[in-house]
């Protein structure tokens, strides 16, 4: 710290002043590692401890600009972002921060994550009924997309009446690839959810369905004849977990979960399915396309996946970008 406040207002070669963040650079390429972060935390904590300093104004300085970076990028994602989206965010965009600083900081600025709540089940199923073999025995993680899908669906109030919402999710990378909105919880809700994944992700034979499991609870909409012979046609082989057991399809119920707490919740009342309709849409888009995701390794789905057919090579998925 003490070479770092030395040099960091020195002029170095043809009149260009070095600051911390450069200095910080060359001495993690020398093997002594150091975020500008950490110069700017130690710095403040030396301005507690005595009072003043020129180097505690910059550290006053730069967590002003912080909390202005970290207000625009909670805003920007649906105000639900907590430290531990917000810290990979602001270094993604360039702007070295340490996790701990942004935990601080939000502190002080009164912002919050969102945080879950209870979720509602809207599927009673019955446990005298025939329905397809599990398939999946709760083993979630699978090595490419287009191998795992779950789906599941929930409900909004609205001013209108109740409004309904399905989803269809590649496991891989969680993205959301189908959903459909409705006033009603018949068949046909859960069956346009279908039909959009199908559309996105087989169109123009740019990919196979062959080894391709569906998993859904044992509700009725998904054992349905209309919805399994859209499985069959589309050569999905159907999976269907224990009767009643939430845990069988989780990850379902989490992206859910993700839905209510970021989008309904904080965003209510809702006047009628047009508003859910456009929200969700809204939604979903941003959190395929910007949202991190811990299980992706803080990428987003779709970077997640892209990722996957850049390693792989396959010429035609990447020819062929799924949606």
């Amino acid at each position: 710290m003490n070479f770092i406040s030395a040099h960091k207002d020195t002029t170095g070669e043809a009149g260009v002043r070095w600051g911390v963040e450069p200095i910080c650079r060359v001495l993690s390429e020398h093997g002594a590692p150091i975020a500008a972060s950490t110069y700017y935390d130690a710095a403040a904590r030396q301005k507690r401890h005595s009072g003043s300093g020129s180097g505690s104004e910059e550290a006053s300085s730069r967590d002003d600009m912080l909390k202005r970076e970290i207000i625009r990028v909670f805003d920007k994602n649906f105000r639900v972002y907590g430290a531990r989206k917000v810290w990979p965010q602001l270094n993604r965009e360039g702007i070295p921060v340490a996790r701990c600083t942004v935990e601080r900081l939000m502190r002080e600025l009164g912002l919050q994550g969102a945080v879950r709540g209870r979720r509602h089940r809207t599927t009673v199923p019955d446990p005298a009924a025939t329905h397809p073999a599990d398939l999946v025995k709760r083993r979630f993680d699978r090595p490419a997309p287009n191998r795992l899908w779950v789906t599941d669906f929930t409900y909004v109030a609205t001013l209108a009446g109740t409004a309904y919402v399905a989803f269809v999710i590649d496991v891989y990378a969680r993205r959301i690839i189908g959903w459909s909105a409705a006033g009603h919880m018949r068949t046909g809700l859960v069956l346009d959810a279908l039909e959009m994944a199908v559309a996105a992700r087989f169109r123009a034979g740019a990919t196979d369905p062959h080894g391709l499991v569906h998993r859904s609870d044992a509700g009725s909409r998904y054992l349905a004849i209309r919805y399994t012979d859209h499985l069959q046609v589309a050569g999905i082989a159907p999976s269907v977990g224990t009767v009643g057991d939430a845990l069988d399809n989780a990850l379902a119920e989490t992206t859910i979960g993700l839905f209510k707490t970021e989008v309904i919740k904080p965003n209510g009342p809702w006047q009628s399915l047009t508003d859910i309709e456009i929200a969700t849409l809204t939604w979903v888009d941003w959190y395929n396309n910007n949202r991190l995701h811990t299980a992706c390794d803080d990428l987003t789905p779709t970077e997640a996946e892209q990722a996957h057919y850049d390693h792989h090579r396959d010429p035609v998925r990447a020819a062929h970008p799924t949606n």
